[in-house]
């Protein structure tokens, strides 16, 4: 009897061994295969966020505080004029459109520096007024939107509120001035929102007027 116990309790153990163990002869994930799903995973869009945008350029309208730490004379709240200055205290007019926050922070130091050495200075811009684009005609807020990171004539469309119950769908453009010249380019609402002619649908640029008839 006791035998029989003994023999059952060694095949339970030698089936409970073969259980958890691998499949003979399964190789185990290597180094190169963990690459290549890797690699395929960036390729499909699903490794990690995508790559943050570039850093915002002023312009022409755009308001930037300038404040110089314990400096408050040499501090000021400015707007870069038409031709792409400003004027600041002690260093008077300086260039600064087409640059971003930090390097007009770094501009201002050198600036100051022979009035005041190390000078802590921090630039943020206060207001966004040279990016905008404008909607015009049968949309439910007509005006100008600023524009700081990519956006299509129907993404513009959405935040002036949609159209008006008597809008031309098919009849919007958008107008662009474009070396000199003023181009007139059709955007097919109709089509678009069904998925035609979404060339149509293109990434407006500051300065462009989208009409609604």
């Amino acid at each position: 009897m006791m035998d029989k116990l003994t023999n059952s309790f060694r095949f339970l153990a030698l089936a409970g061994a073969f259980l958890v163990s691998p499949a003979i002869g399964a190789p185990s994930p290597t180094q190169s295969d963990t690459a290549s799903s890797s690699t395929q995973a960036e390729s499909s869009g699903q490794a990690g966020a995508p790559a943050a945008g570039e850093e915002y350029h002023v312009g022409p309208g755009d308001v930037i505080a300038i404040s110089v730490w314990k400096e408050p004379d040499a501090s000021s709240i400015v707007l870069i004029r038409p031709d792409g200055k400003i004027s600041l205290p002690l260093v008077n007019d300086l260039a600064v459109a087409g640059r971003t926050p930090m390097e007009i922070q770094e501009l201002v130091t050198q600036k100051l520096d022979p009035f005041i050495k190390d000078a802590n200075v921090t630039v943020t811009v206060t207001a966004i007024n040279s990016k905008n684009v404008f909607v015009l005609g049968q949309v439910g807020r007509a005006g100008a939107y600023p524009i700081i990171q990519p956006t299509s004539v129907l993404q513009v469309l959405t935040l002036a509120g949609g159209l008006a119950p008597f809008a031309n769908q098919k009849g919007i453009y958008v107008l662009r001035m474009q070396n000199g010249k003023q181009q007139k380019l059709p955007f097919n609402y109709k089509d678009v929102v069904k998925g035609e002619k979404i060339e149509q649908n293109i990434i407006l640029q500051p300065g462009d007027t989208v009409v609604v008839p």
